[in-house]
Parts: structure tokens; C-alpha cells; sequence
């Protein structure tokens, strides 16, 4: 796993940094990111794919995660529901992150650039989230095989 990724995004990272370097990653989070380094699932459940589009929904219950997972598509995200969340990405950070129902971010790869993350909900009531990644991108999609 490379520690360093290259990324671009046309909205920096939102939440707040609560750790850098790996700080409290344990063996097993690392080997995750290892494993999951090129899984294209950016959802939990695929909603809806055609030539264009890939839809995608998130759901988290308290305390759930979703592992690692790669962005190589421009796409955006949709909160359905107020939440937070802690997410680590292949940098080595952790940010904790605040949404707003409705709340909405847009992000750009380059060819070459991803972002690599995993998301838990660090809140108390359920985490939803609709991402929806554009096709056409700079990148080609990742497979989404078995």
C-alpha cells in the first residue's frame, strides 16, 4: 500500500484532522487498506448503473463501518440524514465529520488520482448517504466483479 496517494478533489476533505501518521490504526485497519486498494464498491448497495451513472446508496448503523474503498471517478455524495462519521484514508489521517441533511460535495480525479477511505457512523442514529459517480471520468471505472 502506498502511503502517500495522489488525489485531487474540487472541495478539500471535510471534518475536522484527529490524527495523523497512522495514529491509532490497528494492524488489522492497515491490512484493510491493503486488501481493498483497488475495490470499486463505493456503496454498500448499487442502486442503479447505466452508461453514464453508477448510483449508489450507503446505510450505517451506529458504530458501523464500510471498509476501504477507491474513488477513481469525478462523483458527488448526498447526506440523506444529519450524521457523523470517522474516516481514515491511505495518507494516514483521520477525520471526523459532521453533515447536514442535504448537505453535498463534489469531487474531481485526474488520470492517475483516487482517494482511498473507509467511513464509520460515529453518531447515534443511522448514516445515509446517495453517491452518485460519473462514468466519463478521466479515470476508467474499477471492476465491480465478485
Amino acid at each position: 500500500m502506498t502511503t502517500t496517494p495522489e488525489f485531487l478533489t474540487d472541495a478539500p476533505l471535510a471534518g475536522t484532522l484527529v490524527g495523523t501518521d497512522f495514529d491509532g490504526w490497528t494492524d488489522a485497519l492497515r491490512a484493510e487498506f491493503a486488501d481493498h486498494a483497488h475495490d470499486g464498491h463505493v456503496g454498500s448497495r448499487l442502486l442503479s448503473e447505466n452508461s453514464r451513472v453508477r448510483v449508489w446508496e450507503i446505510r450505517l448503523a451506529p458504530g458501523e463501518r464500510f471498509h476501504a474503498h477507491r474513488h477513481v471517478l469525478d462523483y458527488f455524495w448526498t447526506a440523506v440524514v444529519a450524521g457523523r462519521s470517522r474516516q481514515h484514508t491511505a495518507d494516514g489521517t483521520t477525520r471526523e465529520v459532521s453533515y447536514a441533511a442535504g448537505e453535498t460535495r463534489h469531487f474531481t480525479f485526474a488520470a492517475g488520482e483516487f482517494l482511498l477511505h473507509d467511513i464509520e457512523n460515529a453518531g447515534d442514529t443511522e448514516l445515509v448517504f446517495t453517491t452518485v459517480e460519473h462514468l466519463d471520468s478521466a479515470n476508467t471505472p474499477l471492476p465491480l466483479g465478485g
